[in-house]
């Protein structure tokens, strides 16, 4: 790492860059190539002088070994990318009511609550979408508990999330009379109603630690949109296998449309439905 003495700006070298990447794709599955480096190296630079540490070798060192992690997880914070909206790829939610809802109905010989966990719940316009487009859209919810489980690696953004607050730009797509009864208008923009907000439980979880998956399961239904596409080959492999083990048999994952489990898994069974298509575990045979 380098110092510029007129502007005294901290500058990241190309070795730093790599030591940081592989540092932090062991750590998160996130990999940044170096298109990413401005972005990289922006953050990198704020938490060298947030922390004090003057350099990019005494923040490293600090990063790796501090036994706290609380540094790793502000960096983690600042690094991971958090855009979304209301109703974001609605096809997926007509999917859900329309089709996989009936299935999972049909299944069930218990009146066992129906599970759906989204991940990364980013700023919580997804959990809450979903939450939104059951009480629209789907008439088993006056039959049916619903468990909406959302969760992040982001402990920033989970906050946010749990306070329920948004711009204009994040309920742009939303009709008004939803918008009417379910939010509350505040000083520049609007906030979830508190029953809704109530009903989504918010946790931090990283796909790539077992420890944190380890005690999600039984689940009908995950959504994880727009994740993968951040994860190289393995790392895909690796989410893909916690999905299987976080779902029912017969369970099913919702991708982002650019997303695909081909490349990633042959556990799930492709399921091509007329809103979407989704992938599924498989039934256990009986």
């Amino acid at each position: 790492m380098k110092t510029d003495p007129e502007q005294g700006t901290i500058r990241i070298s190309a070795e730093d860059f790599q030591k940081f990447r592989e540092f932090f794709y062991r750590k998160t599955g996130i990999q940044f190539d170096a298109s990413k480096r401005y972005f990289v190296d922006k953050r990198l630079v704020e938490r060298v002088e947030a922390t004090g540490t003057g350099s990019f070798r005494g923040y490293f060192t600090m990063l790796r070994f501090q036994a706290s992690g609380e540094e790793l997880q502000a960096l983690t914070n600042l690094m991971t990318v958090n855009e979304t909206y209301f109703f974001r790829e609605e096809y997926q939610f007509r999917c859900l009511v329309d089709s996989l809802l009936p299935e999972i109905v049909e299944r069930k010989k218990n009146r066992r609550p129906i599970r759906i966990w989204a991940i990364p719940s980013s700023s919580g316009e997804e959990p809450y979408s979903i939450a939104i487009y059951l009480l629209e859209h789907w008439a088993g919810i006056h039959e049916w508990d619903v468990e909406i489980i959302a969760s992040d690696i982001d402990t920033r953004i989970l906050a946010q999330a749990r306070q329920g607050l948004y711009s204009l730009r994040s309920i742009q797509h939303l009709p008004s009379h939803t918008l009417q009864r379910y939010f509350k208008r505040q000083s520049g923009g609007y906030q979830i109603c508190d029953d809704l907000r109530q009903s989504v439980e918010f946790t931090r979880v990283n796909l790539s630690e077992r420890a944190d998956t380890r005690g999600y399961r039984d689940f009908d239904v995950i959504f994880c949109r727009n994740l993968l596409i951040y994860f190289d080959d393995v790392s895909r492999k690796t989410a893909t296998e916690t999905f299987y083990d976080a779902l029912r048999p017969g369970g099913f994952v919702c991708l982002g449309h650019s997303e695909s489990m081909s490349r990633s898994s042959s556990l799930y069974k492709v399921r091509k439905f007329p809103e979407a298509i989704v992938y599924q575990r498989p039934l256990e045979a009986a």
